[in-house]
């Protein structure tokens, strides 16, 4: 365990309904050590759980995303050692948030912090932002999503370009093949998704976080069973009081006020 006088994960509140989560560990350049994932999990299971958080802005601060895992561990891990740390637990309490996550990303997404950042919804990178899977580099593998997030987000030749080189892609790139949402000028980058973050949590949350359900689930499966599940989440949403709210606001030529409900 880590030696440390201040939480390696940092939670603030920008606005309303918006939660900014920040990593924490400048020093080690946010590198993703098994304390810094159980906080980001114990962080994430709280937001998913707080009525009161409707989006939600991951960083890692103004210069470096995070650098990937902790590469001093790797010299004396065993294949026993990983496997009892189960850090599977700590990443599902990410995959598994219901609420929106837009990623801001400034500086170094490598190795974990690139499958941190796909962790994510939306990705918005600074002009500074080098994303990569490294692994290989050291005689191992992406081991968090680093093969299959990257595989279903950009396709098969550019992301095995990516993992069997360990090369690194610009923020540029990284926008032209479909790895990131947006991109923008670093001290834009946190502004930006939290602006992005206020705009989605005025939507309605129920219908937000049935799309994200329906989005997430469908990707894999055979495209009728995912139009199904497309069809029945659109007709429960039918069934709240946001939905005629929405209808009945945009009769009236008024704003709505989305509760939830």
């Amino acid at each position: 365990m880590e030696a440390v006088s201040e939480p390696l994960v940092l939670v603030e509140y920008p606005a309303e309904q918006v939660a900014l989560v920040r990593l924490n560990r400048p020093q080690a350049k946010n590198a993703l050590s098994n304390d810094v994932r159980k906080q980001l999990a114990d962080v994430f299971l709280d937001l998913s759980n707080n009525a009161e958080v409707r989006a939600i802005v991951l960083t890692g601060g103004e210069e470096v995303f995070a650098a990937g895992a902790d590469i001093k561990d790797m010299t004396t891990a065993t294949t026993i050692a990983m496997y009892s740390r189960h850090t599977e637990y700590y990443w599902q309490a990410i995959a598994n948030c219901p609420k929106p996550v837009i990623a801001a990303v400034n500086g170094y997404a490598l190795g974990g912090g690139c499958e941190l950042a796909m962790h994510a919804d939306i990705i918005i990178a600074g002009e500074s932002a080098r994303f990569g899977q490294p692994e290989v580099k050291v005689g191992v593998m992406p081991g968090a999503g680093g093969t299959q997030r990257l595989i279903r987000a950009i396709g098969k030749f550019q992301a095995m370009r990516m993992i069997l080189t360990g090369c690194m892609v610009k923020a540029p790139e990284a926008l032209s093949m479909g790895l990131v949402s947006e991109m923008v000028s670093n001290d834009q980058t946190i502004p930006r998704a939290i602006e992005m973050a206020k705009e989605i949590a005025k939507m309605p949350p129920i219908a937000i976080a049935q799309i994200k359900e329906v989005v997430l689930a469908g990707m894999d499966l055979p495209l009728d069973a995912a139009l199904m599940l497309e069809r029945k989440a659109f007709q429960i949403l039918f069934n709240s009081q946001d939905q005629k709210e929405g209808a009945n606001a945009f009769v009236e030529k008024r704003a709505p006020n989305y509760k939830g409900e």
